[in-house]
């Protein structure tokens, strides 16, 4: 065996990971346009590559996707300026093409995949309820007992889901999401800047309201806080800064 051959140090298949990022859409409630969020695709893909997991970037309907400006670190908004690892992403171009030509999540096979990451930004708020094909994907992965997590308003796909017993797939588990503080400052903060006027929100509906509503048991951390929690095969996080904590449980769950 060569001393370049990478099963020299690996004997096993690497880990593969699909991460779902969603399509580019128009918000219903502001008429701004939306995407995902950077910094939820790309604070994962670095756990997972430096676990020596293998990536692929999918998402419902596949070609080009495009960044809630914010989330991008070139922004004039300034607010994601200090996020290197997307800054870093952004800039090397074969990792910016993996962004720029997603593959739809139909390719995505279940035999192929060890785990499924759906990602946030404020696409998946208007756009979820209508990708079947992602929601048929999840189910069929948490059925299989695959791993499959997601994170910010990537969970709201778990509002739309249900399970092979014909209930909500969320009802009796622990998860967590956009939490409503973090919609409450989010909506304060266009109001303050007069960019909606006060009573008119950002989002169409709540992710925490829903998914208690439909019989799960929401959890969070506090406002903007880092922070994942796992029920069985079912992997959450909260937020735009819980990335990182996302896809740790995930390699927690799979091993390296």
């Amino acid at each position: 065996m060569s001393l370049k051959d990478p099963n020299t140090t690996n004997p096993r298949r690497p880990k593969r990971v699909a991460i779902v990022i969603a399509n580019p859409a128009v918000s219903s409630s502001t008429g701004w346009p939306v995407g995902f969020w950077w910094s939820e695709l790309t604070h994962p893909w670095i756990v997972f590559s430096e676990a020596g997991y293998e990536v692929e970037v999918f998402s419902p309907d596949g070609g080009a996707c495009q960044a809630d400006a914010m989330s991008d670190p070139g922004d004039a908004s300034g607010y994601s300026s200090t996020d290197l690892i997307s800054q870093g992403f952004i800039h090397t171009p074969s990792l910016a093409a993996l962004v720029a030509g997603t593959r739809p999540v139909r390719e995505i096979g279940l035999e192929q995949f060890d785990a499924l990451l759906v990602a946030g930004g404020q696409s998946p708020m208007f756009t979820f309820q209508a990708a079947t094909g992602l929601q048929e994907k999840f189910v069929e992965f948490h059925s299989a007992g695959k791993i499959v997590a997601a994170l910010c308003h990537g969970t709201a796909l778990l509002a739309f889901l249900t399970g092979p017993d014909g209930e909500p797939l969320v009802k009796g588990k622990t998860v967590t999401g956009f939490a409503n503080v973090e919609e409450d400052f989010a909506d304060e903060a266009v109001w303050s800047y007069g960019l909606l006027s006060r009573g008119t929100h950002v989002m169409p509906w709540r992710i925490e309201d829903r998914l208690k509503a439909l019989g799960g048991n929401f959890v969070q951390a506090g406002r903007w806080r880092g922070f994942a929690v796992r029920d069985g095969n079912l992997i959450t996080g909260q937020q735009n800064f819980s990335g990182e904590a996302t896809a740790q449980a995930v390699v927690a769950a799979l091993g390296l």
